[in-house]
């Protein structure tokens, strides 16, 4: 097992780390503290693996990683983009290599259902470790530590997230040869990226992925480690223009998506104020403006009190729109706009909502781009979604027409129903 000592790790760390951090355009500054969709994947990745292990548990699972609660964990997850574009890879069922083999080996998935609701329930740190030892001891083909990841969105205190780039920038950094596909390797990384990031955490955060970006930044040659002419680090470089072009254009596409996602609030909010609504947007975002308006100025920051708990409550504050009575005593409608993000989170959220309003009639509405249609359809379509949000009602708002017709809505309509002039054909989930 590698372990580290302070004398081990590279002097300029602390210099490595504010290097990282004064890039607009790090993982750090677009993803750990400039995405509010980060905080809203946490619960539903948990829901997910929560339906995963339901699912083991039942044999309901399935053989094939397509159409299993599975993929909507890793679903949710690869939607962070970036540090976790390909963490669904790992998990394709390859039938050739029959791996990983968790799909037709019930044995091996009954494992994988045990170590996933241990972790899901763990709270200690020496939990998770023994989970993962166990884990790794059963030798499950293809099955490797690419499972960290999803820990992490579980524990992100105690588990790091793993991928290639990680890895390299771990080798890089520390100046170790740690191997990519072993469950000891990761385990003593962890170890190493623990320590590490206890001596710098006034620099980054308690949570490590903070750290982990680093890692990816420097894996994908973006921050470099000076003085060190290791193999893989020149590599690594060899590659960085490529990573840097890469990672502009999404960063250029992410910030268009967050300013349309914006206009649409916008429009959502105005014609709810049109129709003598009340309007709550989510609390996360009730700090913008859109054409000189503020936000604060045009909606409530009070929901209505249902008797939810106090997580279910926090989760239905992060409902991009909501429509409230002139009272404010009823939520009338729910609308969650998907302009490049997970469709699952604001399905969860909406269930979510209807469970805590058994009694009162709400409506429900996917807001997407046209180009996004099939993909809402398809997904809200999909066995797992079906199970998951029971019978909620959901309907899809295309932004185009709600683009062409909003001022005709907000002059004519008279109450909720007139969605229905733009909205698309109901889908029940």
């Amino acid at each position: 097992m590698f372990s580290t000592s302070p004398a081990v790790i590279t002097n300029g760390l602390a210099e490595l780390i504010h290097k990282y951090k004064q890039d607009a355009e790090s993982v750090y500054n677009t993803w750990f503290i400039g995405s509010d969709d980060r905080m809203k994947a946490f619960r539903s990745i948990r829901r997910g693996v929560g339906d995963t292990v339901q699912a083991i548990s039942t044999g309901s699972f399935g053989n094939d990683f397509r159409g299993s609660p599975l993929e909507d964990v890793l679903y949710a997850i690869t939607e962070q983009k970036q540090m976790f574009e390909g963490a669904a890879h790992p998990f394709y069922w390859k039938p050739k290599l029959r791996i990983p083999d968790i799909y037709e080996n019930e044995a091996n998935q009954r494992k994988f259902g045990s170590f996933l609701s241990a972790c899901l329930n763990a709270t200690r740190e020496e939990q998770l470790l023994a989970e993962m030892s166990r884990l790794a001891e059963a030798g499950i083909k293809g099955l490797g530590p690419a499972a960290a990841t999803i820990l992490y969105f579980l524990h992100p205190t105690l588990v790091p997230p793993f991928n290639t780039a990680i890895v390299n920038g771990f080798n890089a950094l520390f100046g170790t040869k740690l191997k990519l596909g072993c469950w000891h390797s990761y385990l003593a990384m962890r170890e190493a990226i623990v320590q590490a990031n206890n001596q710098h955490r006034s620099l980054l955060s308690k949570d490590l992925g903070a750290f982990a970006g680093l890692l990816f930044e420097i894996g994908s040659g973006r921050v470099t480690t000076a003085g060190n002419a290791d193999a893989t680090l020149t590599t690594i470089q060899e590659k960085a223009a490529k990573a840097n072009k890469r990672r502009h254009e999404q960063v250029l596409a992410d910030q268009a998506g967050a300013s349309e996602h914006t206009r649409i609030q916008h429009l959502l909010i105005r014609l709810g104020r049109a129709l003598k609504y009340r309007v709550y947007v989510a609390r996360n975002d009730r700090h913008r403006s859109f054409a000189g308006e503020a936000f604060t100025l045009m909606t409530t920051d009070k929901l209505p009190e249902f008797g939810a708990q106090d997580d279910v409550m926090n989760t239905i504050g992060l409902i991009d729109v909501l429509w409230l009575s002139e009272d404010g005593k009823h939520i009338v409608c729910a609308f969650e706009i998907e302009k490049s993000t997970s469709i699952y989170s604001g399905i969860l959220r909406m269930k979510d909502l209807a469970q805590s309003l058994p009694e009162q009639a709400c409506h429900y509405y996917i807001v997407a781009p046209d180009s996004r249609e099939q993909e809402v359809i398809a997904q809200l379509s999909r066995p797992s979604f079906k199970q998951e949000a029971g019978d909620v009602p959901v309907m899809y708002i295309p932004f185009g027409l709600l683009d062409q017709h909003c001022e005709a809505l907000c002059m004519f309509g008279s109450d909720l129903h007139v969605l229905r002039k733009i909205a698309r054909g109901k889908v029940v989930v």
